[in-house]
C-alpha cells in the first residue's frame, strides 16, 4: 500500500512520494517561502517555522502511517529536488469510511496543476489503496485557491458549514467538497 508516482506537468516533472523524515529542512524552506500565502489558512505556517516544527510534524506523519490515522505525501522537482507541495489524508474514520484530504504548494509552484495533481492521486489513493467511500475537503470561505483545487479534481460542493473551522482564533465559515469511491469508478467498501 504505496504511492509512489512520477508526473510530467507543464512546466516540470514531479516525484509524488510518502513523506520522510529526510524532508525536514526543504519544508522549512518551502513553508518560510511560502508562508505570506499559506498562513491565513493553515495556523502552523509562519515566516518562522523552524526544522523543530518540521520534524514535530514529519514524526506525527510517521507515528499516524504506522497506526493508519494519517497518510502524508510531498511533491518533489525530480530534476532540482526541490520540495514543491504537502498532500494528506487524515482524521481518517474507519466505521464510515472517509477521510480528509489537505493540501499545500510552495508559492513558486502554484499555478502549474501541481495542486490539482497532488490532491487527485492521493484521493486515488484513500479510495483504492484505503478502501474509503468518501474523501472530503474543508476549506474556508475565503480560500478561492483551495476550493479551485477541490473544483478541479472533480470533487462536488456540498455546501457551507457555519463557524466550522479555526484559524489563529478566529472562527470561519467552511465550504465542504467531497468525492466518492463512486466518483472516481470504485463501489464502496
Amino acid at each position: 500500500m504505496d504511492l509512489d508516482e512520477t508526473l510530467v506537468l507543464p512546466r516540470n516533472t514531479i516525484r509524488i512520494r510518502p513523506s520522510a523524515v529526510t524532508d525536514a529542512a526543504s519544508i522549512v524552506a518551502a513553508v518560510r517561502a511560502s508562508a505570506v500565502e499559506i498562513a491565513p489558512w493553515m495556523p502552523w505556517a509562519h515566516e518562522g517555522y523552524s526544522l523543530e516544527d518540521s520534524r514535530t510534524w514529519l514524526d506525527l506523519c510517521a507515528d499516524g502511517w504506522a497506526a493508519g490515522s494519517q497518510y502524508s505525501f510531498v511533491a518533489v522537482d525530480t530534476t532540482t529536488g526541490e520540495f514543491l507541495g504537502d498532500c494528506s489524508l487524515s482524521q481518517i474514520n474507519r466505521v464510515h469510511g472517509f477521510a480528509n484530504l489537505g493540501y499545500w504548494v510552495r508559492s513558486s509552484a502554484t499555478g502549474q496543476g501541481l495542486a490539482s495533481a497532488l490532491a487527485e492521486r492521493v484521493a486515488r489513493f484513500g479510495v483504492e489503496a484505503l478502501k474509503l467511500n468518501r474523501i472530503e475537503i474543508l476549506t474556508a470561505v475565503e480560500n478561492r485557491a483551495s476550493q479551485r483545487v477541490a473544483e478541479k479534481i472533480g470533487a462536488t460542493r456540498e455546501g457551507v458549514l457555519r463557524s466550522r473551522l479555526v484559524v489563529r482564533a478566529e472562527v470561519w465559515d467552511a465550504v465542504i467538497f467531497s468525492i466518492t469511491a463512486r466518483d472516481l469508478g470504485h463501489e464502496p467498501s
